[in-house]
Formats: structure tokens, C-alpha cells, sequence
């Protein structure tokens, strides 16, 4: 059997990686592989295993610091169903990856595994936040986020084995030739490429890229964990699930998309930035998908869920700079507005949380 290959796509909220990911199945699957997903999100995992995917998630903290429970689900994934590509996508929130998880698969089960280079995702439509790493100005807008959440999206960049600069179908080519001179100046050794994983433009190149047997965690990053637990620290986190009976002919579609954009206004008055909110409702009769990335960017909703289907369940995930209690208020609250007289709405879970310090299960400094 040949030895399986493991790609990890890191990057930062709302950069599009489980895009990417159902992407990237569909191309292996036409090449004749097969593989398997590792997640850390409840409706990432969903949303994969929905399209057909063997996923495994690794619940309870990003695969840095559950290293042994995300080689236990890669086994299980291996030996279980017979994968040989594994695809893992880190926490949003995530840095110091090619210390705390390719370095020590390298180390301790380089002959178990080949791991492929480290791609780090950007929205290209962040410019501005891009552009206010450690160089902001009076002439800038106020930054999204504080500066310990910027310095978790800066490390990111400087620990990729390569830069992909998603949704580049999304700005102008000006501001894309723009931001790859940025980013050149400011990571000059570490490769670009340009895609838009929701159309499948540039996936093949990025593929033929991390398959060419180049090394893998070449940069790491040096990071601060006082300022990376306060960038955390930043970021409430908030999962919640709900079964959804409609009291008569409903359109599911505009029920996400006025759910969506009502949580995203209450969030907006409370002057919480959102760094992503994340839906998947799905019946019987199909499922939809529904992203926010911003207070004020585009909604972004795919999918189909056919007439006449009355059930349907819910599942919400957001990392948003507000407090948890108030963040899970507010999507409560929302739900229960929206769903009014057309929905009835039955919550079966919510929790809200900041999570817990980043402790690496595993830290290896150097590079093999």
C-alpha cells in the first residue's frame, strides 16, 4: 500500500477552508483516491459528511493540542475506510502548526505518513486587515479586531509553506497584484498562489503544487502564547443545534438567509465583530449551507432543501469578539424572532464559551 499522504490547510476564519476541503475531495475522487477529512468543527464535519465525505472530528480543542486524538482519528481513517489522502483542517484561531503538528508527525510517524507542504488560506477580500499587520496609520479604518487577534492572523502567514490567496475572483486585478506585492515584501520566501476554491479555479495548480514532494513545515513561526491565548481570549465561540418543524409551506432558503442576517444585525448593534458564522440546516429533502465572514460583507448561502418538507435540522457555529454569554443571547434570541409564527423552533443545544489557553500536546523546535 502506498504510504498515506496527509495535507493540512490552515488559515484564518472565514478564509474558506471547508470550501477548499470539498473541493479537494472532488478532485481525488476523480483521480481514483480516497479521502478522508479530519475537522475540528461541528458543521464543518457535518457539512463534508453531508457531500459524502469520510470525516473524523477532533472535538474539544484545535489538532495542536489534541496531537493524540488527531492520530487516532487519521488510523481510523486509514485502517477503517481505507483512506490515502488525509485532508486536516486546523481551528481558525490556530497558529504554531509547523511546531505543535507537522514537525512531530514528521518526527514520530514519518514512516507511517508523508505529510505535504503547510497552505495557509487568506480572503483577499481582508486587505485591510492584511494591510494593518503592525503597519496601521491614522488614515486606516479601525482594525476588526484587536491586536492579539492580528497577531494570530499574522503568525499564520509567517509559518506557511505556501500562501493561497483565496476568493481571488472576488477583488479587483489591481488589488490583487496589489496585495501579492504586500505579501511578497512581507513573506518574501514563502510561495503565492491565487484561487477561488467555491468555483474550483486554481485548485488543480495548488494540487500539483503540494503533491511535488516538497518539504513540509519549513517555517516556524516563534510564537508568543501570552499574545496568541489573548487573540484567542478575543473570540467568543458559540455552537448551537435546533429541530425546526414549519407550521405550513416554507421556503428554508430565506428562513437561513433572514436567520443569518437577523443574528448578524443583533451582533452589529451589540458592536460585535463577527470572524465567521456558520450554518447548515438540512432534511430530507436536501441541505443548505449558509456563511458570514463580516458585519457587513456578502451572505453567502448554497444549497436546496425541495418544497413541501416541514422538518429540518439546524446546526449554528460563531467566533465572534464579544462575550459568550452575549453572543449566545443574541442567536437565541434571533432564532426565536425569526422563526415567530412560520417555525417552530426547539433548541436542543446551545453553549457559548471562550476556549481554554492553547496547550500543545506536543512542541518540537527544529526542523527535520
Amino acid at each position: 500500500m502506498p504510504t498515506p499522504r496527509v495535507i493540512f490547510v490552515g488559515g484564518f476564519l472565514g478564509a474558506g477552508k471547508t470550501t477548499l476541503l470539498g473541493k479537494a475531495v472532488e478532485h481525488l475522487a476523480r483521480q481514483g483516491r480516497r479521502p478522508g477529512l479530519i475537522t475540528n468543527d461541528l458543521v464543518d464535519g457535518e457539512v463534508l459528511k453531508g457531500a459524502g465525505s469520510q470525516v473524523e472530528d477532533v472535538s474539544g480543542g484545535c489538532i495542536c493540542c489534541r496531537f493524540p486524538d488527531m492520530m487516532s482519528a487519521m488510523e481510523r481513517l486509514v485502517s477503517g475506510s481505507g483512506v490515502d489522502v488525509l485532508i486536516g483542517e486546523p481551528v481558525g484561531s490556530c497558529i504554531d502548526l509547523a511546531t505543535t503538528v507537522v514537525q512531530p508527525l514528521k518526527r514520530f510517524y514519518g514512516h507511517r505518513f508523508e505529510v505535504a507542504p503547510f497552505s495557509v488560506l487568506i480572503d483577499v477580500r481582508q486587505v485591510g486587515v492584511l494591510a494593518r499587520l503592525r503597519k496601521a496609520s491614522q488614515a486606516d479604518p479601525p482594525a476588526r479586531f484587536p491586536d492579539s487577534v492580528l497577531y494570530i492572523y499574522e503568525k499564520q502567514l509567517e509559518e506557511a509553506d505556501l500562501i493561497v490567496l483565496n476568493k481571488s475572483d472576488m477583488i479587483s486585478a489591481g488589488d490583487l497584484a496589489e496585495l501579492k506585492a504586500s505579501l511578497t515584501e512581507r513573506f518574501p520566501n514563502i510561495p503565492l498562489l491565487t484561487m477561488s476554491a467555491l468555483t474550483g479555479d486554481g485548485v488543480s495548480t495548488w494540487f500539483d503544487f503540494i503533491s511535488q514532494g516538497q518539504a513540509s513545515g519549513k517555517k516556524l513561526a516563534g510564537v508568543d502564547y501570552d499574545t496568541y491565548a489573548a487573540g484567542e481570549a478575543a473570540l467568543g465561540w458559540m455552537n448551537a443545534s435546533a429541530q425546526l418543524q414549519a407550521r405550513g409551506d416554507i421556503d428554508w432558503k430565506t428562513f437561513a438567509t433572514d436567520l443569518l442576517e437577523a443574528i448578524r444585525g443583533e451582533l452589529r448593534v451589540q458592536s460585535a465583530e463577527i470572524a465567521h458564522l456558520k450554518l447548515y440546516l438540512t432534511s430530507s429533502g436536501g441541505n443548505i449551507v449558509g456563511n458570514v465572514t463580516s458585519n457587513d460583507g456578502p451572505l453567502s448561502l448554497r444549497g436546496e432543501i425541495a418544497s413541501g418538507q416541514q422538518r429540518a435540522a439546524l446546526l449554528l457555529n460563531a467566533r465572534v469578539h464579544a462575550h459568550p454569554d452575549a453572543l449566545g443571547k443574541a442567536v437565541e434570541k434571533q432564532l426565536n424572532a425569526t422563526a415567530g409564527d412560520r417555525v417552530e423552533a426547539k433548541i436542543t443545544n446551545i453553549r457559548s464559551f471562550f476556549p481554554d489557553n492553547p496547550q500543545p500536546s506536543c512542541r518540537i523546535e527544529s526542523i527535520k
